[in-house]
C-alpha cells in the first residue's frame, strides 16, 4: 500500500452538534463544507475543538510534529463519521468528492469499501483511480487517470489528482509527470500539495538536466517550506540531483550552484562539495573539481579528514590541468593516514599518474629534461593535450569503479 501523498478532508464538529464533513479551501478562510442533509459554509474558528484541516496543513508545512499527529487523528475521525453518516448524504456530489480526497489523504480504503457505493455521487473514474492508487494497483490507477485533465475536474479534487498523476507517471513518462506536478503546484499554492509537488518535481527536472527549473523549484521550496516535516526528503532529493546528474558539473554555472548550496547547513554543504569535487574529477571536469574542492577547504576544519580529502581533489585537479608542480606538492603533503581506503587508493593512483605523464619520451636520454629545461615554466598543461587528458580520465574512472563502496 502506498503512503498518502497529501492531506484533505477533515471532520469539523461545531458547537451545535451538527455533523459536518469538510475540507479546507486553500484560497479563503472558510471551509467548503458538507453538512449531513444540507450544504452551507462554516467560518474558521480558533477553538481547540474546531480545528480545520488548513490549520493542520500549515502546521505540518511549518515543521510542527504535533500537527502531523493531529492530522492522523482527524483522518480517523473522518472515517468514523463516514461510517456513521446517513446514506442519503452521499447523493451530494461534494460528499462524494470528499471521499476521493479522504483516500488520497491517508484514509483507509477498508472504510471506503464499507460505504454505500450505489449511493455515492462521484466521478466513477476518479473514485476507482483513487482506490486503486492507495491499494497499490499503480498500473490500473495510471490507466484510469491517463486522459484526465486536472483543470477540467471539480476544483476540490484537481490539485490532489494532479499530484497523484505526477507520482504515477514519474517513471514511465517524466514529461507528463512534470506537467502534472506543475498543475498541482499552481492549483493549490501554499498547501502541502504544493510542498509535495515541489519535492517530487525537483528530482525529475534534475534528471532532465534542466538547471534553470531546478534552481527555481529549489529556491521556491527553501523560501516557503524549509521547515516542513518533510524537508529532510527534499534535501535528499536536492543532494541526489547535484551529485548524480551533470547539473553541478558546468563550470560556467558554478556560481549559481554555489549560491544554492549557501542555503544548506555548513556540515552538509561540505559533504556536497566533496562529492561534487570527486564526481567532477572522475568525469574530467577539472575546473569544477578545483572550484568545489576550494569551497570544501573553506568549510573543513584544520586537521580534519575532510580537509585532507579536499586537498586530494584540488591537488589532483591542479596536477592534471595547468598547475602541475603546485598540484603535485599539494598531493605529496596530504596525510594519507586520515583518508579512507577508497580515497587513499585515489591519491596513490593520481600520484603515479602524475609521475607517469612527466616521464621522458621514448628515446630521450635520461636527465634530458633537467639538462635542457624548456623555455616555459616546467608544468604540464593537460588541457591542451587531449590524448594524455583522456588517458588520465579513463584511469580515474576505472579506479573509481574499483574502489566504489560495495554494499550487500
Amino acid at each position: 500500500m502506498f503512503r498518502p501523498i497529501t492531506l484533505a478532508p477533515t471532520f469539523w464538529a461545531d458547537s451545535s452538534n451538527i455533523r459536518v464533513l469538510s475540507f479546507a479551501s486553500p484560497h479563503s478562510l472558510h471551509a467548503r463544507s458538507m453538512v449531513l442533509g444540507e450544504e452551507h459554509r462554516v467560518e474558521v474558528h480558533n477553538r481547540s475543538d474546531d480545528v480545520p484541516l488548513q490549520v493542520v496543513q500549515d502546521g505540518i508545512a511549518n515543521g510542527d510534529a504535533a500537527a502531523y499527529s493531529g492530522h492522523l487523528a482527524l483522518i480517523r475521525q473522518i472515517g468514523e463519521k463516514f461510517l456513521a453518516a446517513d446514506p442519503v448524504v452521499w447523493a451530494n456530489p461534494q460528499n462524494g468528492q470528499a471521499v476521493v480526497i479522504y483516500l488520497l489523504s491517508g484514509g483507509a480504503p477498508q472504510i471506503v469499501r464499507k460505504l454505500p457505493r450505489d449511493r455515492l455521487n462521484v466521478d466513477e473514474r476518479l473514485f476507482n483511480a483513487a482506490l486503486a492508487y492507495v491499494e497499490g494497483r499503480q498500473d490500473e490507477a495510471r490507466q484510469l487517470l491517463k486522459e484526465v485533465q486536472p483543470r477540467a475536474i471539480p476544483s476540490s479534487m484537481s490539485g490532489q489528482i494532479a499530484l497523484v498523476q505526477g507520482v504515477l507517471f514519474a517513471n514511465s513518462d517524466a514529461s507528463i509527470a512534470i506537467e502534472r506536478l506543475d498543475d498541482a503546484r499552481l492549483l493549490l499554492p501554499g498547501t502541502l500539495v504544493e510542498e509535495s509537488a515541489l519535492r517530487r518535481e525537483i528530482l525529475l527536472v534534475g534528471q532532465a538536466e534542466d538547471f534553470d527549473k531546478f534552481e527555481f523549484l529549489a529556491l521556491a521550496y527553501i523560501r516557503h517550506y524549509c521547515n516542513s516535516v518533510y524537508a529532510g526528503d527534499f534535501w535528499q532529493r536536492f543532494s541526489s540531483v547535484l551529485t548524480r546528474s551533470s547539473l553541478s558539473l558546468d563550470e560556467r554555472r558554478f556560481p549559481r550552484t554555489a549560491a544554492l548550496l549557501e542555503q544548506v547547513d555548513r556540515a552538509n554543504r561540505l559533504k556536497l562539495y566533496l562529492v561534487i569535487s570527486r564526481v567532477a574529477l572522475v568525469r574530467g571536469r577539472l575546473g569544477v573539481a578545483r572550484l568545489a574542492s576550494e569551497q570544501a577547504l573553506s568549510l573543513a576544519p584544520d586537521g580534519n579528514a575532510d580537509r585532507e580529502r579536499a586537498h586530494l581533489f584540488r591537488g589532483a585537479a591542479r596536477t592534471l590541468a595547468d598547475d602541475y608542480e603546485d598540484g603535485l606538492a599539494e598531493l605529496k603533503a596530504i596525510d594519507a593516514s586520515k583518508l579512507a581506503e577508497r580515497d587513499s587508493s585515489l591519491l596513490n593512483a593520481t600520484l603515479q599518474l602524475a609521475l607517469d605523464v612527466r616521464k621522458p619520451a621514448p628515446g630521450m636520454p635520461a636527465g634530458a629534461e633537467t639538462d635542457n629545461p624548456p623555455p616555459t615554466p616546467a608544468r604540464l598543461d593537460l588541457s591542451s593535450s587531449t590524448t594524455v587528458l583522456e588517458r588520465a580520465q579513463k584511469q580515474l574512472r576505472e579506479l573509481d569503479l574499483l574502489t566504489t563502496d560495495r554494499r550487500p
